[in-house]
């Protein structure tokens, strides 16, 4: 053997055959560069581990926003049309225009978050500070009641639109911090799967919690107190629907119920603020290299524009969000109208809710063993039972529909947060002295899923319009009924398959993931500072 050489010829006669195979097994040698490389990974590791509590943390600050979310999701359409009385087309502007104002800030959040200083506690952490107690104040007045009825639909548009605004200007830097939670992906994994399912949670508990305060103000006896003048005028005009619809009483108990709700939430936004400030650590920047230059927003953006595993995410995700909001948006619709199920609509809500919680540790297992893209199919099982509860509109079935819906909700919830941040470190191996482009990338996605949705949910809104939806009316008609039934089934249904047909697209996998690891790490070590390179070497593409 040419390997054993120099002074090998006597042990290899006297020995036999047993001793040649375990000294040809110690021949590939790690090289040594390697080996350190690996050790100082596993030490990086170790410094940036992600203790429980701070994941717990980390998660709970932002449920709050979740709650509110799935309460206004779940809701809001319903409020508007049953106890504000304004006329769909009226709502639909005022979710469609509410939508698009909070995609519209996005961007500007970002363009602005990515201009900050850092601090003592941080570069993000004080913009969801700041927020958050003006983000109580525009919720509560959100679901308020004003005595004067000629400008609810300002009066709502105002607060909706404030509303997201803020949200946004504490989802941007929440999400974009889990990349400066930890470099490892596998702790950023560990805190996404941690993040979506208190999310869940907090969804559940939104609708849930919201459900149960407001559900009096839905039930079924408000439609026994004045059934015969609902029969006798339901050809009557939208207008004079207030006054012949609902008693006096039964709206005074409306609006008393919305107000607790929204009041309590509130109080549940302080819980959250406070359990992210004590829990979280920021750090500044891990990623970065030494010396490394902060990318400017409108060049970072036209970059992240021309990105295609960004762009395939983003496509996909944003037509699968659409149809999980109709979902959401139009079910106490239609179990209220369409299926004769307004008196399990809360504990069906709850089902949903429940199911995607519970789910959401074996779909982070299922993507640790499988890949995130075949994590995907689960989205699709939802779609078969939504179009039988369409078809037979059974009670049995509808709770079978309602806990399958929520697995698929679950892996629609977790993929995109935890893909995302691949999709960044892909783009930092590319451009390696860009510093600073998780906010562009995380304000960019929530941008377009939030256009996305609000021009679902106004398009929505506007189809019971022109069906002949009437506020505040029990009985609805059978054109409504079935746009209530298209808008659940068929519509979801075809956005989910053509967004998981982009998703095929997505071009990072399992094991180009781990490579672009393996670089990133390298790259950290190895790399020399931007300061000894010229200008057109700042803008190196590897």
């Amino acid at each position: 053997m040419a390997a054993a050489g120099a002074g090998g010829d006597t042990p290899q006669q006297g020995d036999g055959p047993g001793k040649a195979a375990p000294k040809a097994t110690l021949l590939p040698e790690e090289p040594p560069q390697e080996r350190a490389l690996r050790r100082s990974a596993e030490e990086l590791r170790q410094e940036y581990r992600l203790s429980v509590c701070s994941k717990l943390c980390y998660a709970i600050g932002g449920a709050p926003n979740q709650v509110a979310t799935s309460a206004t999701a779940f809701f809001l359409q319903i409020y508007l049309l049953d106890i504000a009385h304004i006329t769909p087309f009226h709502a639909s502007l005022v979710l469609f225009i509410g939508k698009a104002w909070g995609a519209v800030t996005d961007p500007v959040a970002g363009f602005f978050i990515s201009k900050s200083k850092w601090t003592k506690i941080g570069r993000l952490m004080p913009w969801m500070l700041g927020c958050t107690p003006f983000t109580i104040v525009s919720y509560f007045f959100m679901w308020y009641l004003p005595p004067f009825v000629a400008g609810r639909v300002v009066w709502y548009l105002t607060f909706y639109c404030l509303f997201q605004a803020l949200t946004t200007l504490f989802q941007v830097p929440y999400s974009a911090l889990t990349m400066f939670l930890s470099p490892d992906q596998k702790e950023r994994d560990s805190a996404t799967a941690y993040r979506m399912m208190v999310e869940v949670l907090g969804t559940l508990m939104g609708a849930a919690l919201h459900g149960q305060i407001v559900a009096s103000a839905h039930a079924p006896d408000r439609c026994t107190v004045n059934l015969t003048i609902n029969a006798a005028d339901s050809s009557s005009s939208v207008s004079n629907a207030p006054n012949l619809a609902e008693p006096l009483g039964l709206q005074s108990h409306g609006r008393e119920v919305y107000m607790i709700a929204a009041g309590v939430i509130g109080g549940v936004y302080l819980f959250g603020i406070v359990i992210l400030f004590i829990g979280v650590k920021e750090r500044d920047d891990p990623y970065a290299l030494n010396s490394d230059k902060a990318i400017p927003f409108f060049k970072g953006l036209r970059l992240t524009m021309k990105y295609s595993p960004y762009l395939k995410l983003t496509a996909s995700f944003l037509l699968i969000s659409t149809a999980v909001q109709l979902e959401q948006s139009n079910f106490v619709l239609f179990c209220t109208h369409a299926a004769s199920l307004h008196n399990h609509f809360q504990y069906l809500v709850v089902t949903i809710l429940v199911s995607a919680a519970v789910s959401i540790p074996f779909w982070q297992w299922f993507l640790q063993q499988f890949g995130k893209k075949s994590a995907a199919c689960g989205i699709s099982w939802m779609i078969p039972f939504a179009v039988m509860l369409v078809t037979i509109p059974n009670l049995v079935l509808a709770y079978v529909v309602a806990f399958v819906s929520g697995l698929s909700i679950a892996a629609s919830l977790l993929l995109p947060w935890s893909m995302l941040p691949d999709v960044v470190d892909h783009f930092r191996l590319l451009n390696p002295h860009a510093k600073g482009p998780e906010t562009i990338f995380y304000s960019s996605y929530v941008f377009f899923t939030k256009m996305s949705a609000g021009i679902g949910l106004g398009i929505s809104a506007a189809s019971l319009e022109f069906a002949g939806y009437k506020t505040g009316m029990c009985r609805q008609s059978s054109t409504v009924i079935l746009t209530l039934k298209i808008l659940i089934g068929a519509v979801p249904a075809i956005l989910i398959v053509i967004g998981l047909s982009i998703l095929l697209f997505y071009p990072i996998t399992e094991k180009s993931r781990k490579e672009t690891e393996f670089a990133l790490e390298l790259l950290r070590k190895n790399h020399p500072s931007t300061d000894n390179l010229s200008k057109n070497e700042e803008d190196t593409w590897i």
